[in-house]
């Protein structure tokens, strides 16, 4: 009984995770395409670049240690 809710819980949050992860890479990549389109970019622009970038990175790193699997259709 206890058991599939964990199964059920750990699809959900894998789930979740992916999403976020798909967001967050989307995120990237506009920040990264903003800093390359400007000519000089303030501090504040660098500094959402380099958040976003973390954010990625430490939701891959999530992702791969709990060894969720991204299907492409």
């Amino acid at each position: 009984m206890f058991f599939h809710r964990k199964g059920r819980l750990r699809k959900e949050f894998d789930q979740e995770l992916i999403s976020l992860l798909e967001q967050s890479k989307q995120e990237l990549i506009r920040q990264k395409r903003i800093v390359e389109q400007s000519l000089e970019p303030s501090e504040d622009v660098i500094c959402h670049m380099l958040i976003a970038e973390a954010k990625y990175f430490y939701l891959l790193r999530s992702a791969k240690l709990r060894q969720v699997k991204m299907v492409k259709l």
